[in-house]
């Protein structure tokens, strides 16, 4: 029996000296990266027609930056119609639908538009990661298109454009916040990192549950960066007081108070006063047409 043991010993032992062939690469390595950049990441925001003008101007009176022209045209794979325009800001950017026919499924449950360099090998990465793909990839105006599901159910989409955009950079990466349960949170990090090659940067057990409207409990934070920008999971047990979960983007701000003055004053309304937790004074604010948004500003050392 020794003698077994010793051998097997001796056996793994030299295997942990050999190098590591091309076919036994970890999955995180086998595709490409796909991502391009934080500033063509877009929070995708549906509001009725009536709003969309109204939630356009008080956005950028808020974050400043610029919209393109406005257009009608159909963004899904079966018939639809509704208005579009890219909002860009130092902060981060919208995209913004205005849907004048009924939005097909499972159109406006996606919560951004990540740029990749390549749609087939995009879909081919998101797969052997973990996602599923909910909707095809289909043409539209300026490129293609696909929507794909992470595990816990968070919804995104994967584009291309046939030309090549140019953004600027952005003066700060704003934060995909992403609200999932003890159930699905390793899954889902597991499944995200490994496609877009991103790492954790923290994982709080403990972190201050005045940040989920419960300044009397504690849950779990993970921040995760990547070429993608800036995450933040929020592993909760779904006792959520409003307008916690309704929050798709967190956006930082250098001055918390000054931003928050050109929100109130450009139609938005404060729902969550400021709050300082973390290193951070943040707050939540509802734009025209019911979109939730976090901001915060770093707190002085």
């Amino acid at each position: 029996m020794t003698f077994h043991f010793l051998r097997t010993v001796s056996i793994v032992a030299a295997l942990a000296l050999l190098p590591i062939m091309p076919g036994v690469a970890s999955a995180r390595d086998k595709h490409p990266q796909v991502g391009v950049a934080p500033q063509y990441d877009t929070t995708h925001v549906y509001v009725d027609p009536a709003a969309v003008d109204d939630f356009a101007k008080s956005f950028l009176a808020t974050f400043g930056g610029t919209s393109t022209k406005q257009v009608v045209v159909t963004v899904t794979p079966t018939p639809s119609s509704t208005s579009s325009q890219l909002l860009q800001t130092p902060a981060g950017t919208v995209s913004l639908f205005g849907f004048k026919t009924p939005v097909p499924y499972p159109f406006g449950l996606e919560r951004t538009g990540y740029l990749v360099t390549d749609m087939d090998a995009a879909v081919k990465a998101a797969r052997a990661a973990g996602a599923i793909v909910l909707v095809e990839t289909f043409p539209d105006p300026i490129g293609r298109d696909v929507v794909i599901q992470w595990p816990g159910g968070v919804n995104m989409q994967l584009y291309w454009h046939t030309t090549k955009p140019n953004y600027s950079a952005l003066s700060a990466v704003p934060e995909n916040r992403i609200y999932l349960s003890p159930d699905a949170a390793s899954s889902f990090l597991t499944a995200f990192t490994r496609f877009s090659k991103g790492k954790v940067v923290s994982d709080d057990r403990k972190a201050p549950g005045i940040e989920i409207g419960r300044p009397d409990d504690t849950y779990r934070r993970i921040r995760i960066t990547s070429v993608y920008g800036e995450m933040t999971v929020l592993v909760t047990d779904g006792h959520l007081p409003y307008p916690y979960g309704y929050d798709t983007t967190g956006y930082a701000v250098p001055d918390l108070n000054a931003t928050l003055a050109k929100a109130k004053e450009n139609g938005a309304r404060l729902l969550i006063e400021p709050y300082e937790a973390s290193g951070r004074q943040a707050a939540m604010v509802e734009f025209p047409g019911g979109y939730v948004a976090e901001i915060h500003a770093s707190l002085p050392n």
